[in-house]
């Protein structure tokens, strides 16, 4: 398909509008930031109100920004495929919307200029993988906190998870002290790959997911952030590491999650997002794009992982899961979420693998939660011991979990949660799909 092809339906949205779900429309009634800005409101809130379920949102200030991008791969078209898609990139990024996205910015007192935009550059990374008995999972290794799974899901390789018993009191404690090494370390050795180097070898040896393991007590809920030693670079184990335990460090997010395979079994997993609801909340003058606030997640302590850097990427809560069997595509998995994407993904998966469910049964079976660690999101709140559940969890295993010396919270029975994924059935070669029920979530087939 050209570009033209792919952006038809988006430029269709933007400019004939489409009617807002409940859900969408009281988006817009909450949310305080977008009235700060005149650019914003002429959008969102066209009669000067915010718009009710069924009402007609439209972007007809973005359809043209698309349409010029259109208007870049057509002119170049004659030169090839190529040539054309670099030409609508090269408009977007170097070309007059680049200058008008930066002349807004300049004019209102934004950071951003012509040059960042004519720098920037997509990066392709070779990802990272651990084997989670007899099942390759990959994470991208760079900026962000995917590969925290990977670290998690070898330390609980060491435990016989069926045994335990699925949600069980010994299950889910194993669960989440698990998820909070990983996180220790997350803090400590995770971030852009240009400018921090990133022990995996010794991260995601099963040697040290062993030695990981001896950590966890069967008896008893750790209040600490306890990032390893998986490597003997002297330079990397002097990063320091921060606690914070006051702010309020929550955001409502504001990402989706798109999984989709092909005939052919090439699967793409990616969560678009701008992070948290709206963004900044500013619309780039008429151009009708909003911008993300992902810079939230820098750490502004010198010398961490994650510290701002010029040109340094964040690390990202946004995290796909490509899982192969037997070198054939097996599965993909994602989640919205921030934190807790790695372990809605984890509980997916070892849903499938340990307890053999379907994927619309790993999706929809009761789930649990924590912020026993630094938060993504400024100013990076920790939360000692903070675990929840799903009031589908029984009572006698809250019990269980708070005589550990978990501080339980306990959240309505379908709230933790917003997964999906396809599994590919390799022997039938048959697709499933698994859309959560807790959102407006789907699954198609065509």
């Amino acid at each position: 398909m050209n570009f033209e092809q792919v952006l038809q339906p988006a430029i269709d949205l933007a400019e004939n509008g489409f009617p807002l779900s409940e859900r969408g429309a009281s988006y817009i009634a909450e949310s305080k930031k977008i009235l700060k800005y005149p650019t914003t409101v002429k959008i969102y809130l066209p009669n000067g109100r915010a718009p009710k379920a069924g009402d007609i949102l439209k972007n007809p200030d973005l359809a043209r920004t698309l349409k010029k991008l259109v208007e870049a791969e057509k002119a170049s078209s004659p030169r090839g495929r190529h040539d054309a898609l670099k030409s609508a990139r090269d408009r977007f990024y170097r070309g007059d919307i680049a200058h008008d996205l930066a002349a807004f910015s300049e004019a209102n007192g934004g950071l951003f200029r012509y040059e960042d935009f004519a720098a920037y550059t997509a990066k392709v990374e070779t990802p990272v993988s651990t084997n989670y008995r007899g099942y390759q999972v990959y994470k991208n290794p760079s900026a962000s906190q995917g590969p925290t799974e990977l670290i998690a899901l070898n330390i609980l390789e060491g435990y016989d998870l069926k045994a335990l018993g699925h949600n069980s009191p010994e299950f889910l404690h194993a669960s989440v002290e698990a998820v909070k090494l990983a996180m220790g370390d997350r803090e400590k050795y995770l971030g852009d790959m240009d400018f921090v180097k990133i022990p995996y070898d010794g991260l995601l040896s099963k040697d040290y997911a062993r030695e990981r393991r001896k950590l966890i007590d069967p008896a008893k809920a750790s209040l600490e952030l306890r990032p390893g030693i998986p490597a003997a670079n002297t330079a990397i184990l002097d990063r320091p590491v921060h606690e914070v335990l006051d702010g309020n460090a929550s955001h409502n997010g504001d990402t989706s999650y798109i999984a989709v395979v092909d005939k052919e079994h090439n699967m793409v997993s990616f969560e678009p997002s701008l992070h948290e609801l709206f963004g900044t909340g500013v619309v780039m003058g008429d151009t009708g794009i909003l911008f993300n606030c992902r810079g939230d997640y820098y750490s502004l302590v010198r010398g961490e992982a994650n510290a701002l850097e010029p040109g340094k990427r964040p690390r990202s809560t946004l995290q796909s899961t490509l899982v192969m069997k037997d070198g054939e595509p097996y599965a993909i998995l994602g989640s919205p979420g921030g934190d807790d994407q790695v372990m809605r993904t984890m509980q997916t998966l070892i849903n499938m693998v340990d307890f053999g469910m379907n994927i619309q049964q790993a999706i929809e079976a009761p789930r649990w939660s924590s912020r026993s660690f630094p938060a993504s999101p400024f100013p990076h709140t920790m939360y000692p011991g903070d675990m929840s559940v799903e009031s589908r969890i029984p009572e006698a295993t809250r019990q269980a979990l708070i005589a550990k010396g978990h501080k339980l919270r306990v959240t309505p029975p379908w709230s933790l949660g917003s997964n999906g994924g396809i599994v590919i059935d390799a022997a039938t070669g048959v697709l499933s799909a698994g859309a959560d029920p807790r959102v407006d979530a789907y699954a198609w087939a065509w």
